[in-house]
């Protein structure tokens, strides 16, 4: 498999424990490579230089590193904080404009957990994050990494405020998994789609007024994003078949 693969490569290039491993890519190649140097020799340096939207407001920060397993996405893994994270803005001038728009599905949560006037602000300059605004993009980056790395500071290995940041991510991560992680659905878009679903439970407990949801349903909707199951090409999935993944979700255990 492919972290054997890497593992392989880095014993075969003699890589000691006061070397420093490079993670040059978007959220997978971050993940691969920081759980390869938390395992290699009992832990390697590494620096996480993430060149996705996603990656840079969202997996490269708080030391999570993982791997997928057939059973579901990011069963393997361990916490493993990187020496330093090198996000530059320019890097996304060549990101494919679904991949800055999943990742933009990401930006989105931090202004639902904790602040609600960046949403506010995302509301009416969500078009210029993703039209690739320089001025838009940074203060959209900036003000995810300090929501989350304020967040992770208080609860580095996720034993209580850290759970804020999966807002959405159970409904997603069973979605993904549903679709056999083959890019039909990307995780920012799973996690669109999440979002509005947790709103939505939300709503029907009583717990969150549905105006709320309606209201983060049409920004969803005007930056491109899915809201909703019917908007993905998933034909196999059921009530039944969601609850099967969530029970195999890491947080269950």
């Amino acid at each position: 498999n492919q972290l054997q693969g890497v593992l392989n490569r880095l014993l075969d290039l003699r890589v000691e424990r006061k070397d420093t491993i490079l993670a040059l890519g978007g959220g997978v190649v971050g993940d691969l490579a920081g759980f390869a140097a938390a395992i290699l020799h009992r832990g390697v340096n590494f620096v996480q230089v993430p060149t996705t939207l996603l990656a840079q407001v969202d997996s490269s920060i708080g030391g999570k590193t993982a791997i997928n397993a057939a059973q579901g996405k990011n069963l393997i893994g361990a916490f493993y904080q990187p020496k330093m994270v090198l996000s530059d803005v320019a890097t996304l001038d060549s990101l494919p404009t679904r991949e800055l728009r999943a990742g933009y599905g990401e930006v989105v949560k931090y202004g639902l957990i904790d602040d609600f006037p960046f949403f506010e602000w995302l509301e009416e300059h969500g078009s210029d994050v993703l039209s690739r605004n320089r001025a838009a993009l940074c203060h959209a980056i900036a003000v995810s990494c300090r929501s989350k790395a304020a967040i992770v500071a208080r609860d580095e290995r996720e034993g209580g405020d850290r759970a804020l940041l999966n807002l959405g991510h159970t409904f997603a991560h069973a979605l993904e998994a549903e679709s056999g992680y083959d890019g039909r659905l990307l995780h920012g878009e799973a996690v669109a789609i999440g979002l509005h679903m947790a709103f939505a439970l939300s709503s029907e407990l009583g717990l969150c007024p549905r105006q709320e949801t309606d209201r983060l349903q049409r920004h969803l909707i005007s930056t491109g994003l899915p809201a909703t199951v019917d908007q993905i090409e998933l034909k196999t999935l059921s009530p039944e078949i969601v609850m099967h993944h969530m029970r195999q979700d890491k947080k269950v255990t």
